[in-house]
C-alpha cells in the first residue's frame, strides 16, 4: 500500500497506521478513505495529497 503526502503541512498517511484519531482503521488504503476524510494536521481535503 502506497503512502501518500499533504502537499500543504506534509502530514504522511500510511495505511498501515490509518488515521485511528479519526475512526480510519489500520490497513485503509488512500483510495478507500471516505469523501469526507481530511488531513488531520491542516484540514486539506484528499485532493491535496500526492504519492510518497
Amino acid at each position: 500500500m502506497e503512502v501518500y503526502v499533504c502537499d500543504i503541512c506534509g502530514y504522511r498517511y500510511d495505511p498501515e497506521v490509518g488515521d485511528p484519531d479519526n475512526g480510519i482503521a489500520p490497513g485503509t488504503k488512500f483510495e478507500d478513505l471516505p469523501d469526507s476524510w481530511v488531513c488531520p494536521i491542516c484540514g486539506v481535503p484528499k485532493e491535496q495529497f500526492s504519492k510518497e
